[in-house]
C-alpha cells in the first residue's frame, strides 16, 4: 500500500498546483475586467475543466509510461541480478566497481563487500598472468576470452571462463571493463575425464596389442618348446642309436680282429709253418736227392706267394691302397669286379670324371657306402644286377646303389631291428659328419636304391646341404 501511495501522490500534488495557479490566474483576470459578463465567465469555466481533463490525461499517461519504466526496471534487475552468470564491472586497475548476486554467489562474498575489491585477488597465482594479460587486452581490443582457476572467499576453487568487453560513457573518456564469469568446473572436469577416457583407451589399446605380441610370443615360445621336444626326443633317439652303433662297431672291430687273427692263425700261420718245414725238409733233400730241389722250392714259392696274396686281401679289406694311389673310380671298380666275381651279380659303375677332385675324406665317405651298399646286396638283396652311379647335380656329388633285388618295408627300417641295420646307420653317420645327406627308396619285390649326397664346398653343420634332383628322387 505504502508503495501504491508513493507512485499516486507526485500526480496529485501537480494536480493541485495546477490548480490553484489557475484560480490564481482566473482572480487576476477577473480583477481587471470587472465588467465580464456572466457568459464570458462560463465559457472561461469551461475552458478551464478541458484544460483540466487534459491535464488529468497526461497525469494518466505519464503514470502508465512510470509504471513501464518500473517494470522495466524490475525486469532488468531480475535479468541482471539473478542471470545464470556473475557480471562483474571493472575498472582498467582490475576493481570492481559493481557485481550481480551471481558473480557474488560465485565468489563467495556478500554484493556489498566486492566494491573497490581488486578482481586478482579471486584469481589463483598460477592464473593471474593470464588474467592480467586477459583485462589489458580487453582495454586494447575491445573484447577477449580467457579461462582462470578463481578462488571463493572459502579457499575452495573453481574453473571459470571470463568474457570481457570494453565499455566507456558517453565522451570516451572513462573507459572500464564488463566480464561475464562462467563456472565451467563440471566443462573442465568433464574433459579431464574425457582426456582420461582417451589416455585409458589409447592403454588399453597398447595393452591388447601387448597381448596379441604376447600371445605370439606366447605361441612362439609353444613352437619352440614342442620343437626342441621333438630335437630333445630325436636327439636322445640318436644318442641311442649311437650307443648302439659304438656298440656295434665295438663288437664288429672286435670280431674283425677275431676273424683276422683266426685268418692268420689258420691261413698264414699254417703257410709259414708248412714254408718251415718244407725248408727244413729241403735242407735235408739237398744231400739226399738234389734232383727234387728245384720242384720243392716251386711249391715252397707258392706257399709264399698264396700267403701274400692273403695279407693283401686283409689289406684291401681294412683299406685299399688302390683308393689313395689311384683315385675313388679305379678303387670302386677293382672292388665291383672282385664282388661280381665272389657273388655272380652284374654290376654297372658310371661316374665324372671330376669326382676325383673332392677331398680325401669325401671319397672315402662314398667308397665306403658303396662297399657296406653292396655288402647288404649281396647278403639280403638276391640281385642279379647292381648300378652304381655318381654324378653331380646341383653343387653336390650324389651317388645311388640300385639293384634289383626283393627290397625290404622302409617304414622304420633304420630304427626297427637296429642291430641288423647299424650299417645303414653307420653310412648315414658318415654322411652327415661332412654336412651330407643319406635316404633309401625300397619297396618288397621292387628291389632297394640308396641315395648319398655330398656338398662340394664344405658348410657349416647346422645347415642342410643342397636340395638336388638326387635327393628329389629319395622322396618319390
Amino acid at each position: 500500500m505504502d508503495h501504491d501511495k508513493q507512485r499516486t501522490t507526485p500526480p496529485a500534488l501537480a494536480t493541485a498546483e495546477l490548480r490553484r495557479r489557475a484560480e490564481r490566474r482566473l482572480k487576476e483576470k477577473m480583477s481587471h475586467s470587472p465588467e465580464r459578463t456572466l457568459a464570458e465567465t462560463h465559457r472561461l469555466v469551461h475552458e478551464l475543466e478541458v484544460h483540466q481533463v487534459e491535464l488529468e490525461m497526461q497525469n494518466e499517461e505519464l503514470q502508465n509510461t512510470r509504471d513501464e519504466l518500473e517494470a522495466a526496471l524490475d525486469q532488468y534487475s531480475d535479468l541482471y541480478d539473478f542471470a545464470p552468470v556473475g557480471y562483474f564491472s571493472l575498472d582498467a586497475r582490475g576493481h570492481i566497481l559493481k557485481a550481480n548476486l551471481k558473480g557474488a554467489a560465485l565468489l563467495g562474498v556478500a554484493r556489498q563487500q566486492l566494491t573497490q575489491r581488486l578482481f586478482t585477488s579471486f584469481v589463483l597465482p598460477t592464473s593471474r598472468p593470464f588474467f592480467v594479460t586477459f583485462l589489458e587486452l580487453v582495454l586494447a581490443s575491445g573484447e577477449q576470452v580467457c579461462e582462470a582457476a578463481l578462488l571463493r572467499d572459502d579457499a575452495t576453487s573453481f574453473w571459470a571462463s571470463l568474457h570481457g568487453t570494453l565499455s566507456s560513457d558517453v565522451e570516451g573518456e572513462k573507459k572500464w571493463c564488463r566480464v561475464v564469469v562462467s563456472d565451467i568446473t563440471s566443462l573442465k572436469q568433464a574433459q579431464e575425464a574425457q582426456r582420461r577416457m582417451e589416455a585409458l583407451a589409447a592403454a588399453n589399446a597398447e595393452l591388447r596389442q601387448e597381448i596379441v605380441q604376447r600371445k605370439a610370443v606366447e605361441a612362439r615360445l609353444e613352437q619352440s618348446k614342442q620343437e626342441q621336444t621333438r630335437l630333445l626326443k630325436r636327439s636322445q633317439a640318436m644318442h641311442h642309436e649311437l650307443r648302439l652303433l659304438s656298440r656295434r662297431v665295438i663288437s664288429v672291430q672286435e670280431e674283425e680282429r677275431k676273424r683276422i687273427s683266426r685268418e692268420l692263425h689258420d691261413v698264414i700261420a699254417q703257410t709259414l709253418t708248412s714254408i718251415s718245414l718244407r725248408l727244413a725238409a729241403l735242407k735235408t733233400e739237398a744231400s739226399r736227392n738234389p734232383e727234387g730241389l728245384e720242384r720243392s722250392i716251386g711249391r715252397t714259392q707258392e706257399e709264399v706267394v698264396r700267403s701274400v696274396n692273403i695279407v693283401h686281401q686283409f689289406a684291401r679289406e681294412l683299406r685299399p691302397a688302390v683308393l689313395d694311389d689311384l683315385g675313388l673310380v679305379p678303387a670302386l671298380r677293382e672292388f665291383l669286379k672282385q664282388f661280381g666275381t665272389e657273388t655272380g651279380i652284374h654290376v654297372k659303375l658310371s661316374a665324372f670324371p671330376e669326382v676325383e677332385r673332392v677331398s680325401s675324406d669325401k671319397r672315402t665317405v662314398l667308397y665306403r657306402i658303396a662297399h657296406e651298399a653292396l655288402a647288404n646286396v649281396g647278403r639280403h638283396a638276391h640281385a642279379s644286377l647292381v648300378e652304381v652311379a655318381i654324378q653331380k647335380l646341383d653343387g653336390a656329388v650324389c651317388m645311388t646303389v640300385k639293384d634289383n633285388g626283393k627290397g625290404f618295408r622302409q617304414q622304420g627300417s633304420l630304427r626297427a631291428r637296429k642291430v641288423k641295420r647299424l650299417g645303414l646307420l653307420g653310412m648315414r653317420e658318415r654322411l652327415e659328419m661332412l654336412g651330407g645327406e643319406f635316404r633309401i627308396l625300397s619297396t618288397p619285390g621292387k628291389g632297394t636304391t640308396v641315395f648319398a649326397q655330398i656338398p662340394l664346398k664344405t658348410r657349416s653343420s647346422r645347415k642342410k646341404a643342397p636340395s638336388s634332383r638326387c635327393l628329389s628322387r629319395a622322396g618319390t
